[in-house]
């Protein structure tokens, strides 16, 4: 198991960054080659499944190339719940094989568009391959890090995202950026894994489980905290699933850590949300 690089009792940014963009680009790689995926970056074992699996109905998969489908890693549906309407721009943070993208460019139509911004170049380039298959034109990917989003100020509506902030070290930063781009009056609907409680410090201490979507996740009112503080106003976080001991039991197991003594302790801690906030108009 890999530790996280502690500096001054925090995380360091660059040693998550690193291992994010590395497995990242293995999952990429991994759905080329026609092998599973499961949430954020995690191995090809179908025990991730409880987190990523159902998360798109059968007229939204049709929708989209199947190599899109299958790079999904995600732990919701953001563009089912965001109320997109036409003509509307949209910023996916951390849009890996593109799916949601994909999704959200149908749903604001020719006259909207769709930004998909990920750091990872084997993504992108499964992202943009999945963009020439569908056809679909109103979408442009962009590499780039959610900390350091590369486009202008007040130039967005909608930002979604699918479990990929709770990826970053440095979520406030994540959230500022997410508030420049927003245009007054613009929209954060998000799909991340949030906790409810005190975590096992063998779970936050772990790499490896910051790359598979738990340890790096926020506490919920931490996360209401957090997109206050950025400038945010209507802020919500709506459970859309709470994982039990038995779904966090053998996902451990995978990651070396004793999943008998965790599990019970994890029971209900972590859940997958529908985050909502809105930038005020003035």
């Amino acid at each position: 198991m890999l530790l996280v690089a502690i500096e001054k009792g925090k995380v360091m940014d660059q040693d998550i960054k690193e291992v994010v963009r590395q497995k990242y680009g293995e999952a990429a790689l991994r759905v080329v080659r026609g092998a599973g995926n499961c949430c954020c970056g995690g191995a090809e074992q179908a025990s991730c499944d409880p987190i990523s699996s159902d998360l798109y109905g059968s007229g939204e998969v049709a929708q989209v190339p199947e190599l899109a489908v299958r790079a999904s890693l995600g732990c919701g549906n953001p563009t089912a719940l965001a109320e997109l309407k036409a003509g509307e721009t949209v910023l996916d943070l951390g849009s890996g094989g593109g799916i949601d993208v994909l999704l959200s460019a149908r749903r604001v139509g020719p006259s909207g568009k769709a930004y998909g911004l990920d750091m990872t170049d084997e993504m992108l380039a499964l992202a943009r391959e999945n963009q020439r298959n569908s056809g679909i034109e109103n979408v442009e990917f962009l590499k780039g890090e959610m900390e350091n989003i590369p486009l202008p100020d007040s130039s967005v509506d909608v930002i979604v995202s699918n479990c990929v902030i709770n990826l970053s070290a440095d979520k406030d930063r994540v959230l500022r950026e997410a508030f420049r781009v927003l245009k007054p009056g613009g929209r954060f609907a998000v799909s991340d894994i949030a906790t409810r409680g005190e975590i096992p410090g063998e779970i936050r201490r772990s790499m490896s489980l910051w790359v598979g979507c738990m340890a790096g996740a926020l506490e919920e009112t931490e996360y209401k905290s957090k997109l206050a503080s950025a400038g945010f106003v209507e802020i919500e976080v709506e459970p859309t699933r709470v994982y039990r001991a038995e779904d966090a039991s053998e996902f451990l197991a995978t990651e070396g850590i004793d999943a008998a003594a965790i599990a019970p302790q994890v029971d209900g801690k972590f859940i997958s949300a529908f985050v909502r906030a809105r930038k005020p108009v003035g």
